[in-house]
Formats: C-alpha cells, structure tokens, sequence
C-alpha cells in the first residue's frame, strides 16, 4: 500500500470513527435553543427515608415522558461546606429538553400531572431553575 493510499485509508478510518462516536451521543436539536429544567425539592418530613424514597421513585417514572431528552436525579451531594453551597433541599432533579416547546409538553404530560398528584403531599417546598441556551 503507498503512503497516498494509507493517509487516505488512516484518514477515511478515523472520520468513520468519529461519525460513530458522535451518533452514540444524545441528539439535540441544532435549530433551537435547549431548554435545561432544574428542580429542587424539601421534604415536610425531612428525617423520613420513606418519603424520600417514595419522592425518588416518583421522578424517575418522569424518564418515560418521550419529550425528555436526559434526566438525572440526586440528592445532595457531601462536598466541601462553603457559603455558596446550598444543600438543605433533599431531592433534585435536572431535566434537558430541546426547545421551550418539549418542556411545555412536558409540564402537560399526563406523566408529569400523576408524579405531582402522588407525591406533592411529600414535599414542603420546591423551586425550579429553568435555563435556556444563549
């Protein structure tokens, strides 16, 4: 094989690989800005774990809503103690849409409604963080 041959086999090789890789990846609209939802949750029984793994399980079952492209749940987490730290809520959830129009959808999922019918009792307070990109 020439050294023509191989640059352009090495070449064709390595953007094949990186096509493969990138179609791996969660797909987002280029088109419109991403919407990322932020949530964070107190609990009215701060000390029940009952509660808070009935919360737990009740946003997880918001991942079957087909408009959310990636959803991750927490709790806080036990990083250094610092005064811009706030990690006093109890449950945590970070959602990414595609456009402000899936996040809508979203909040009208019947999904979304039965997760706030079933769990509200559970939680004191909750504050939402709702980014779009730039």
């Amino acid at each position: 094989m020439s050294n023509q041959s191989r640059r352009k086999f090495m070449a064709t090789t390595a953007l094949t690989g990186a096509a493969l890789a990138a179609s791996a990846l969660p797909s987002f609209s280029q088109n419109k800005k991403q919407v990322i939802h932020h949530v964070f949750f107190w609990l009215k029984n701060p000390s029940s774990k009952e509660d808070l793994d009935k919360l737990l399980a009740g946003l997880k079952t918001l991942e079957k809503i087909k408009k959310v492209r990636k959803l991750y749940i927490g709790v806080p987490a036990s990083t250094e103690k610092r005064d811009v730290v706030d990690n006093s809520y109890h449950a945590s959830e970070l959602m990414f849409f595609d456009n402000l129009e899936d996040q809508k959808a979203y909040q009208d999922d019947p999904i979304h409604k039965k997760f706030v019918e079933d769990c509200s009792h559970l939680w004191e307070k909750v504050i939402v963080y709702d980014v779009q990109d730039i």
